[in-house]
């Protein structure tokens, strides 16, 4: 084998060992943004939990949700009627439709659907650690929660 080729080889070789890793790596990094997302969404809804990617849950979850703001699950969540629409809609826009995730859950929560429960099937008092505190703590396991990404392979439960 010449030198010529020996180095192409070796080129070869090693495009091929960490090109795959460099994808995964951008991609892993990469924020996650849904078409259309408005800046409202955002900024009202993470100020108090994780802006839930709206493809986690149903329409008729969203419609429960939404409708419901001054009592949002004991707190008075309320918007202007602009910021309620420009959020509800983009939500509807962007909902699960398929079965499980489209499912009506009791109370129209993620955590307290049949898909969610089903994924999460460990003890009730893995949610009562110090470290997560409840279900709806997306963040304390999946590192990637607030960019919708809830990738099984990177879930960590924290002692």
């Amino acid at each position: 084998m010449t030198n010529a080729a020996f180095s192409r080889y070796v080129g070869v070789v090693f495009l091929a060992c960490t090109l795959p890793a460099l994808v995964v790596l951008g991609y892993a990094q990469a924020p996650t943004t849904i078409k259309g997302m408005p800046a409202s969404f955002t900024a009202e809804c993470s100020s108090c939990h994780i802006a839930y990617a709206p493809f986690l849950t149903g329409q008729a979850n969203w419609r429960g949700v939404m409708d419901r703001l001054d009592k949002h699950y004991g707190v008075d969540a309320s918007l202007d009627s602009k910021t309620q629409r420009e959020i509800s809609t983009w939500l509807l826009a962007n909902a699960a439709s398929s079965a499980p995730l489209a499912a009506v859950s009791p109370d129209f929560r993620i955590t307290r659907s049949d898909w969610f429960i089903r994924k999460h099937y460990w003890s009730a008092s893995i949610w009562k650690r110090a470290s997560i505190k409840s279900a709806s703590n997306c963040g304390a396991c999946h590192s990637g929660a607030a960019r919708s990404d809830f990738d099984a392979g990177s879930v960590r439960v924290p002692k």
